[in-house]
């Protein structure tokens, strides 16, 4: 019997889970998660979105991933009786500057083999009659989901299989005893024949303490503050609106997104946060911040996103701003029409030239793995993940 412990209860550690006691019905499987419940950081407090797969470069992980993932993500939600809605989403060019970019975003979706059309701005009001918009793309496959909902069926599943999850169990350490890694937990060691890191915004720490040394990779948190138009306003957006994205960055600009369980989600903003759970301007961890501050890809990456990052930050820190960025996209928004919602912060892989590593990335150490890079689409592909992990994890036994 070999036994496996996935260290996170996010939607990939789960999903890779339940795809190796799937595939291996003798296997022993703990799964480690250092908070009280499913989902606590960047899978419970992201837009809810199972993504098409529209905006990834042909051929890469994203691509490949995305497409399948949608479709398995849709089928488990329906079969599963979790809240799903399949709304379809527009990216809108809000002026003709960015229609040459939003024809390119549309060449690369049906590339990807996606089901997209260009709308002109009369067709475009018919599905969002608030919009501003001089064109857009019609995305027919993107659907919202509760993905908290998702991962409390995936740790049932787990546990129906023989399988335990494991909450208020942090890892504190790991070394290596012959083929086999000794996980260390407060409640005491863990012998272990394969660990499949699936850590976050910890990624690169865990990987790091079963590589023994220092990665050539770091990652930065950045946080994503939201707001949710009022009740009153909520009509004003009936499924996903976005924007046509900045091809220079990872982040695809502040949305508008109605949520599977109710409500509008607004944004996304990208702003360095002061700690790896930092969900707020309040919290400073000060070894977090220098973590990252000491890290030469951080200066590198942030001189070349200097003028970006400086609009970001100063969005941060005024309403008004970040109502006028969601007006560019719904012009009836006005800032006493959004509230503060919960903040989520991602983990950006850096690599020491300021590279932001922007696909996913898989390694492995041994025997272990160790999922490194999980930006969006990770939850929208994370079943599709979770079996590419455990066909990987699973051989190595």
């Amino acid at each position: 019997m070999t036994k496996y412990v996935v260290i996170g209860a996010g939607i990939l550690g789960l999903a890779t889970a339940d795809a190796i006691g799937a595939s291996d019905p003798s296997a022993e499987i703990v799964v480690l998660e250092k908070e009280d419940r499913v989902a606590p950081h960047q899978t419970g407090r992201n837009s809810g979105v199972i993504h098409s797969g529209i905006y990834y470069v042909p051929g890469s992980k994203k691509a490949l991933m995305s497409k399948a993932g949608a479709e398995s993500m849709r089928r488990f939600a329906k079969d599963n009786g979790i809240a799903m809605q399949e709304t379809g989403k527009l990216i809108v060019a809000t002026n003709e500057s960015q229609l040459p970019a939003m024809r390119k975003l549309l060449a690369r979706g049906q590339e990807n083999g996606i089901p997209v059309r260009e709308l002109s701005a009369a067709e475009a009001l018919e599905f969002e009659p608030h919009v501003r918009a001089v064109g857009a793309i019609r995305v027919e496959t993107t659907a919202i989901v509760d993905f908290v909902g998702v991962c409390q069926r995936l740790a049932e599943q787990i546990a129906e299989r023989g399988g335990e999850v494991r909450f208020s169990s942090p890892v504190t350490g790991m070394h290596h005893q012959g083929e086999q890694t000794i996980v260390q937990t407060p409640t005491g060691p863990i012998i272990a024949d394969v660990v499949v890191s699936c850590a976050g915004l910890y990624a690169d720490r865990v990987a790091a303490q079963d590589a023994g040394k220092a990665l050539d990779y770091k990652v930065v948190p950045f946080r994503g503050e939201y707001f949710e138009l009022t009740r009153e306003r909520e009509h004003l957006v009936n499924g996903l609106i976005y924007p046509v994205p900045n091809p220079e960055l990872p982040f695809l600009g502040v949305h508008l997104t109605r949520m599977a369980r109710g409500g509008v989600h607004a944004g996304p903003n990208a702003v360095l946060a002061l700690a790896r759970e930092g969900y707020d301007w309040k919290t400073i961890r000060p070894a977090d911040l220098l973590d990252s501050l000491r890290f030469p890809g951080f200066w590198k990456m942030a001189k070349d996103n200097l003028g970006v990052g400086v609009m970001e930050v100063r969005r941060s820190l005024s309403h008004k701003r970040f109502a006028a960025s969601l007006a560019e996209l719904v012009p009836e928004v006005t800032e006493d029409d959004i509230v503060p919602s919960p903040a989520g912060v991602r983990a950006q892989l850096l690599t020491r030239d300021g590279k932001i590593f922007d696909d996913f990335l898989i390694e492995r150490s041994g025997r272990n793995v160790h999922v490194l890079n999980a930006p969006s689409p990770a939850a929208t592909a994370a079943l599709e993940i979770g079996r590419h992990i455990a066909q990987q994890a699973t051989a190595s036994a």
